[in-house]
């Protein structure tokens, strides 16, 4: 089963703040081997072709190590790519900005949020902005974890595992986030995402 969704946007469509190369080796071997293995370690169980996110919530709860870390990163993959648009970037507006300021107490002080949370992460893992009891709020996870699994509603991401960024800014983790916030944001997939869940 694929549960890789298709890019939502050529692969130079974001160039030049992140090449089609990185998209080779971030979309075309990484994510798709995360679905690859997947549907490996699925044939047969009674989680075999179960709609993804029931996998990733399932699979957490059960400690299925191995089935978790592959379901979840083709999820976090697949809401990384939307979380990303051509011409994104800038501040958001309507009702995703008005929260944001009375959560956060401005939009600057979210990018910093952000930018802490996705520079301060330890090894692998993803900055995220999150609805989580009717607020807003920044949280970052290791590895292959997400908000899902903690009863939060995800908006946004930001992948900062190295075969995210490596190949366009080498070790410079903190320039990849400001590229992202300033650059690549897509404020209407969080848009979309908090209104769904309002």
């Amino acid at each position: 089963m694929n549960y890789q969704i298709a890019l939502p946007y050529a692969d130079t469509a974001l160039e030049p703040y992140m090449s089609a190369n990185t998209f080779s080796f971030h979309y075309g071997k990484h994510h798709a081997a995360y679905n690859t293995n997947l549907n490996k370690l699925t044939e047969g169980t009674e989680l075999a072709d179960k709609p993804l996110e029931e996998i990733v919530v399932t699979s957490f709860k059960e400690n299925k190590t191995g089935i978790f870390n592959n379901a979840a990163q083709v999820w976090n993959h697949n809401f990384f790519w939307q979380s990303m648009k051509p011409g994104g970037g800038g501040a958001p507006s309507g009702a995703l900005a008005d929260k944001i300021n009375a959560d956060f107490g401005s939009f600057d002080k979210f990018k910093e949020e952000f930018k802490s949370a996705a520079a301060t992460q330890f090894g692998s893992g993803w900055a995220w902005l999150v609805l989580e009891n009717g607020k807003l709020k920044v949280t970052k996870t290791p590895n292959a974890e997400n908000p899902v699994v903690h009863g939060q509603t995800p908006l946004l991401t930001l992948d900062v595992w190295e075969h995210a960024y490596y190949l366009d800014y080498q070790n410079k983790r903190p320039d990849f986030i400001t590229t992202f916030l300033d650059n690549l944001v897509n404020w209407d997939f969080a848009a979309e995402n908090l209104s769904k869940a309002s």
